[in-house]
């Protein structure tokens, strides 16, 4: 029995010898239960998800035969708030993995402040298999089967992996559908057309750079001229690579699905960008000096790595290998609690992913806000709001950080937990 087992009831629907990320997060919570002081009476709160749907998804698929799915809504809680959370399609989707997901959206919305609780969805799906055709039935089968959940002030899903700004498009047109009006805040992440907003798609990235200038400054890292190092070449990594590098930072490594490219005089991000849309990875890249396997990625010495691909990339088995000053977690759940401690040990600096990630739900909550009141504001307006509440977070954080001489990660969770129970105590039990 795992110590995770001994100090939790588990639920009877995961594997109690392999929690996966749910695992994670309850390790996450019982480091921060000593400084929640009364409010640890409800810390059980936490380890409960509020609801779990599972369904079945059918489709049709080109050839006419019929493929099921699985997939998931799981709210964690909403003490504060509907649930906001993303859909993610992919293969390895687990319950498990939603589940910490969601409970990780409600620290994260917590963390920068927002109305909003926790929630995430998936399907175990590759959408690589399907044709355009076959996403659309299925993103549209998967809204309809979790419709009674979701709506503009219950749980407002938005894009995650594998999934777009055309899923969510698909998503509220289903919606609409089958609730017989147009309401364009069920959804964020939604094409400019559909009522989206300004600066959604770059806004995770753009966290990550925000949250980094601030940890920078703290340890006393010049932007101008850091080596950095970003795992995932995506719509965070690769918005974070092009704002450090518009910066002045030398961005030496980039590791994707295919392998590492490295560049000791840092690589041309936007020459990436473009090798990375005609070719569909990294490898081939003319302006690397080396490329390396993945596994390497975690070898190449930097000032500010990255991680932002999927969860539990740095273990306690590549830990030891980093070398770097900062890490910023642009990927949810990147970093297990064993890599934690081992990297604290080595003095570098983690802010986690609950803070360091949160540039997308805080657009996604100034997209509803734009949706509700049909008045939408500049890309200007916007990067200016949300660099001032991923500002003010960072510095909360470390303050608590400071006074209770603890990590980031446990100073967010407190910060946040605290929200969260506060809410929850003060609404109290019903019946």
């Amino acid at each position: 029995m795992t110590s995770v087992q001994a100090q939790h009831a588990l639920p009877s629907y995961l594997n109690a010898e392999d929690l996966g990320p749910w695992g994670v997060y309850l390790q996450q919570i019982d480091r921060v239960t000593p400084h929640l002081g009364s409010l640890s009476r409800w810390v059980e709160t936490l380890k409960r998800p509020k609801r779990i749907l599972t369904v079945d998804v059918p489709i049709e698929r080109d050839d006419g035969t019929i493929a099921h799915y699985e997939g998931y809504r799981v709210q964690h809680n909403m003490s504060r708030g509907p649930g906001k959370g993303g859909v993610r399609f992919h293969q390895d989707v687990t319950l498990s993995e939603v589940m910490a997901l969601s409970a990780w959206m409600t620290v994260k919305n917590a963390a920068v402040n927002v109305p909003y609780g926790g929630a995430k969805g998936g399907i175990r799906v590759d959408p690589k298999t399907l044709s355009r055709g076959e996403l659309q039935r299925l993103t549209r089968r998967y809204t309809s089967e979790i419709s009674l959940i979701i709506g503009p002030n219950k749980d407002i899903p938005a894009p995650d992996v594998n999934t777009n700004e055309q899923v969510m498009a698909w998503m509220m047109d289903s919606y609409a559908m089958i609730e017989g009006n147009l309401s364009t805040g069920v959804v964020t992440g939604k094409p400019i057309s559909l009522g989206g907003s300004l600066g959604r798609r770059e806004a995770t990235g753009r966290g990550v750079f925000v949250v980094g200038r601030e940890a920078a400054a703290k340890r006393g890292v010049a932007i101008a001229g850091a080596r950095v190092a970003v795992q995932g070449f995506g719509n965070v990594g690769g918005v974070a690579a092009t704002m450090f590098a518009d910066a002045g930072s030398k961005v030496i490594a980039v590791q994707d699905h295919t392998g590492t490219v490295v560049n000791q005089g840092g690589l041309d991000i936007p020459r990436l960008h473009k090798h990375v849309a005609e070719v569909g990875s990294v490898s081939g890249f003319p302006g690397a000096e080396a490329f390396l396997d993945r596994d390497a990625f975690w070898d190449v010495e930097s000032d500010i790595l990255i991680p932002a691909a999927l969860e539990q990339q740095i273990t306690a088995a590549n830990a030891p290998r980093i070398r770097t000053k900062i890490i910023l977690e642009g990927a949810n759940g990147p970093t297990t609690p064993e890599a934690d401690d081992i990297l604290t040990d080595k003095d570098v600096l983690i802010v986690p992913d609950v803070l360091a990630n949160a540039g997308g739900v805080t657009v996604s909550y100034f997209e509803w806000v734009q949706d509700f009141s049909s008045f939408f504001w500049t890309e200007e307006e916007i990067n200016a709001r949300l660099t001032r509440i991923m500002q003010d977070a960072f510095n909360a954080v470390w303050t608590v950080a400071q006074e209770k001489k603890v990590t980031l990660r446990t100073a967010t969770f407190i910060l946040a937990c605290t929200r969260v129970l506060q809410a929850r105590e003060v609404r109290g039990l019903y019946p």
